[in-house]
């Protein structure tokens, strides 16, 4: 579809971010994976290491036309803590880093400026200490991690961890139109 933007974010597990974004107007594709490190292909295990440098990321495909970047900053936000370093609730080591990699130069300007307007509104109790970086080589992560939520809702982590922020973003913004 022409018109399309993707960008890739990071706070926390990605099973987190993916199953709001899947709601979202305006986004097409949400895939899980990873980015930022220095191992070709790595596995789930191998990320969960901490010892190859990625992120758990979800990558958006998505039409400003009816989600622009901001509105995607808004809800990546308001579903993740941006403040605490390498770490969202029990989940700890950098691949669970708050990050945004940006696709382009009118996109990076974008966060920049999104991003001062967040430390400058003093929003949070705490320092923002969100990575901007340019996107890397985005690996998929294996299939059984696509639509966790959706396909899991269930399970123990995700109705304990993933379900609230569903509910935060539903409360804030309502239900997919």
């Amino acid at each position: 579809m022409s018109g399309q933007k993707t960008i890739t974010l990071g706070g926390g597990c990605f099973w987190c971010i993916e199953a709001v974004f899947e709601l979202m107007p305006g986004v097409d594709q949400v895939v899980s994976g990873y980015m930022g490190g220095s191992l070709r292909n790595p596995s789930y295990r191998e990320v969960c290491t901490g010892s190859t440098g990625h992120a758990e990321v979800v990558q958006l495909t998505f039409r400003p036309e009816l989600s622009t970047l901001e509105d995607i900053l808004d809800v990546f936000f308001l579903i993740h803590d941006p403040t605490t370093l390498n770490q969202q609730g029990y989940d700890v080591g950098t691949q669970y880093r708050s990050v945004i990699f940006y696709h382009d130069e009118e996109q990076h300007t974008q966060v920049r400026a999104y991003m001062d307007r967040m430390i400058a509104s003093n929003q949070f109790a705490k320092p923002i200490v969100t990575e901007v970086a340019a996107a890397e080589i985005f690996y998929p992560a294996e299939n059984y991690h696509q639509s966790y939520f959706r396909n899991n809702s269930e399970q123990p982590y995700c109705q304990a961890v993933v379900a609230p922020k569903v509910m935060k973003y539903l409360t804030k913004y309502g239900t997919r139109s």
